[in-house]
């Protein structure tokens, strides 16, 4: 496959990565029958903008390099409030029990 080829379906995987969040946000919102953003939201998010960026990146586009790495930033820095949420439930309930096992 030439080099052309391989990027382009580069970018299109990014897409495809880029869209399942708003497919995965959409089904979840509809399940619950409100508006939610699903931790998974946030997953694809990284996994769309990274492989977008590495496509901004070959193809030499400033503005969309700068889009993608400044929404890198915020998915990591929600995906970090998530992770911590989590750690501090987990030691919060592992502290409120009463040591039976």
């Amino acid at each position: 496959m030439e080099s052309k080829s391989i990027w382009l379906a580069i970018g299109f995987v990014g897409q495809a990565f880029f869209t399942m969040r708003f497919v995965v946000q959409w089904l979840q919102s509809e399940r619950l029958r409100r508006s939610v953003v699903p931790e998974a939201f946030w997953y694809f998010s990284l996994l769309g903008g990274g492989t977008l960026l590495a496509y901004a990146i070959h193809r030499r586009d400033p503005v969309f390099i700068v889009g993608q790495a400044a929404g890198l930033f915020i998915y990591l820095r929600n995906l970090h409030w998530i992770l911590r949420e989590r750690k501090h439930l987990k030691t919060a309930d592992d502290s409120s029990g009463d040591g039976c096992v």
